[in-house]
């Protein structure tokens, strides 16, 4: 299997009960083109007005809201609380978080329609204990910087102090994010036991193949 890891500044969001609505608001959900939605991510609290998918005016921000604060606004690694990305099924969550450059999200627990959306697309969540977050959070929060280490390939996160924290995700979703691979990619990956099961078929039931 190929090495993967990510390295990178966090980005502490202090809440529990993250919703797709507070990730990327409604008003965004026009376009399906799982691109450009990076401006718009945590929109309600980084600006002071709202705006359209049109709209090309710059926003005055919210400089209270981590996004707009130093050195977060450069991060890539995000870490939250308990049920983030609950509330609608709305897959532009994911692409919103994707589009601003962030390539893991770090949480207690995930809503699970969120975290479907977010394997289709190859987004990395890790759960970890809530002590272990809250001591990340808090961390991040007085630190003038804090870089995360991500080993997906080894399961483990190495923290500022060299202190390892162990995780678990499937070997599945490792494999579909170490390589890249989206559903037809997975699928064609069993083409020949596809193709020996058809040609199986159509021995054993001809006549479902009579309009090829």
């Amino acid at each position: 299997m190929k090495s993967r890891s990510y390295h990178g500044q966090v980005i502490p969001i202090n809440r529990d009960n993250v919703d797709t609505d507070l990730i990327i608001p409604k008003q965004y959900l026009k376009s399906i083109k799982k691109s450009g939605f990076g401006p718009y991510l945590f929109d309600s609290l980084r600006y002071k007005d709202t705006a359209t998918l049109d709209s090309n005016d710059k926003r005055e921000e919210n400089l209270d809201f981590i996004l707009n604060k130093q050195p977060f606004r450069e991060g890539n690694i995000l870490v939250s609380k308990t049920n983030f990305g609950c509330g609608s099924s709305r897959e532009h969550a994911v692409w919103a978080i994707q589009n601003y450059g962030i390539d893991v999200v770090i949480a207690v627990s995930f809503a699970d329609i969120f975290s479907r959306n977010s394997f289709k697309n190859g987004l990395l969540l890790i759960s970890l204990d809530s002590q272990t977050i809250d001591k990340i959070l808090k961390s991040s929060l007085s630190s003038s910087a804090y870089v995360l280490d991500v080993k997906l390939s080894e399961d483990r996160i190495l923290l500022p102090d060299n202190k390892e924290i162990p995780f678990s995700i499937s070997d599945s979703y490792k494999e579909r994010i170490i390589n890249d691979l989206d559903d037809i990619e997975l699928t064609l990956k069993h083409k020949d036991q596809i193709k020996n099961y058809e040609d199986q078929m159509k021995l054993i039931k001809p006549w479902l193949f009579n309009n090829e």
